[in-house]
């Protein structure tokens, strides 16, 4: 089946169900936040077969001009290796493709490695001409 992707939202419903499919418990288990979080996105796309549930998001913030931070990419368990993922971040860097930086924070996995390195992401470990750090910090999570 094919799916299609779009730049809007889906209904707080959609979005609980999917957060709970990939286990993002830290929004599910406060509805208000996530549907706080997802208005206040800069940018949301969403993909669905046509007529059908809710497939997949991205979202992030951006100041459309110097910065795009994607905070958000899942896909329904059920729908994995599908190409949703790829379809969401070619909607997002086509869309951004004149911001000058873009970030986004990944698992450490070979697969989320090599796969934003072919979407032209590089990891700040690896640059050598541009040296850079990220830094990252959270609440109430031990990251040592």
């Amino acid at each position: 089946m094919t799916f299609t992707v779009a730049a809007k939202s889906a209904p707080l419903p959609e979005l609980l169900a999917l957060y709970a499919s990939v286990g993002s418990t830290a929004y599910t288990r406060d509805p208000a936040a996530l549907e706080w979080a997802v208005r206040q996105s800069g940018f949301v796309w969403t993909t669905r077969e046509e007529g059908g549930p809710l497939l997949g998001l991205v979202r992030g913030v951006t100041d459309d001009v110097s910065i795009l931070f994607v905070q958000d990419i899942l896909v329904h368990p059920n729908a994995q290796r599908r190409g949703i993922v790829r379809a969401l971040m070619s909607a997002v860097l086509e869309r951004y493709a004149h911001v000058r930086q873009m970030a986004l924070l990944t698992d450490d996995g070979p697969e989320q490695l090599a796969f934003y390195g072919a979407l032209g992401f590089h990891n700040t470990r690896e640059l050598v001409k541009t040296p850079t750090n990220a830094f990252y910090r959270t609440l109430n999570v031990d990251l040592t």
